[in-house]
């Protein structure tokens, strides 16, 4: 009996160990897909850059005060200059400071909106995708395909202008037209899903419906949510820019990029530094995530190799 015992806990770990080098042979095989593709490392350079930025603004930018309500009307409108590398605004604020705190509230427009839209689609697209055919998946779905039958900025704009413009109901508008992208996603992955094999072998072992659906299915869901979740970020941010741009979004003085934009649009083509370069600091951001979004895409199909 002892030695069966003994038996047993040698095999254990022997299989523990050949778990450990598998999956320290697949990250080590999708960490060299990744670094070997000059696009990727372009994406994930410029995300995290922009994320420092975002996060060391007040101690980085030459002129933290100028985020807020500051006014300097004696170096108003000056060009792109060594004390003013993105120039001044009318205001007399430096561009490159306001443009380094407007990372900040892009930034959590998109980790916000995805991070509520995200797990609230994937969940009511695991109920639809295993209950297919049945009342939940008709309910789910016919719901899902008519918020996307509506273009989602004019989707956005129409609940945004409901509300009082600002940051957060521009967050909420974004986020309630969001969510049915990740339900038509995992429903499409849940029905292939029930159907497998080991699917099937935890249904007849006696499985509850969670285990099935949270520790069966959604693990092999993982990889495409997450690969979604970054393209998405550039998108979500480009659209919270947009509502930013009409007036919908962050409000003055506050530096959102979106209403920097549309503020020195007003002073084109002589003053264009004013929107040029909170412009290029959108293109960057969206730009770095799609790029890290395809990254992140080969990275994980790098387990089917």
């Amino acid at each position: 009996m002892a030695e069966q015992h003994t038996s047993l806990t040698m095999t254990a770990d022997l299989w523990k160990q050949l778990e450990r080098s598998s999956r320290r042979e697949y990250w080590g095989r999708a960490w060299y897909k990744f670094s070997h593709n000059p696009l990727s490392v372009i994406g994930l350079t410029t995300v995290t850059a922009v994320i420092l930025l975002a996060i060391f603004a007040p101690y980085v930018t030459p002129y933290p005060e100028h985020a807020g309500p500051f006014t300097d009307f004696a170096n108003a409108k000056q060009p792109p200059s060594w004390a003013h590398p993105f120039g001044t605004d009318v205001a007399g604020r430096d561009v490159l400071t306001r443009t380094m705190f407007g990372f900040r509230f892009s930034l959590t427009m998109g980790l916000i909106v995805l991070s509520l839209t995200a797990p609230l689609g994937v969940l009511l697209g695991l109920l639809a995708g295993y209950y297919h055919e049945s009342w939940v998946d008709t309910i789910i779905m016919r719901v899902t395909d008519i918020f996307l039958a509506v273009p989602p900025l004019i989707l956005a704009l129409a609940i945004a202008a409901m509300l009082k413009p600002n940051l957060i109901n521009s967050m909420m508008a974004v986020s309630l037209m969001w969510w049915p992208w990740y339900t038509r996603l995992v429903y499409g992955l849940a029905t292939q899903l029930r159907n497998e094999y080991f699917v099937k072998s935890a249904e007849v072992m006696g499985a509850s419906r969670l285990h099935i659906l949270f520790k069966e299915i959604l693990p092999n869901c993982v990889s495409p949510i997450f690969t979604k979740m970054s393209l998405d970020m550039g998108w979500v941010i480009l659209i919270g820019s947009s509502l930013s741009f009409v007036g919908l979004g962050v409000q003055p003085p506050k530096p959102g990029l979106g209403t920097m934009v549309a503020n020195g649009s007003r002073f084109l083509p002589d003053l264009w530094w004013i929107s040029l370069f909170p412009a290029l600091g959108i293109v960057l951001i969206v730009l770095g995530f799609n790029l890290l979004g395809d990254g992140l895409r080969d990275l994980f199909a790098a387990e089917e190799v």
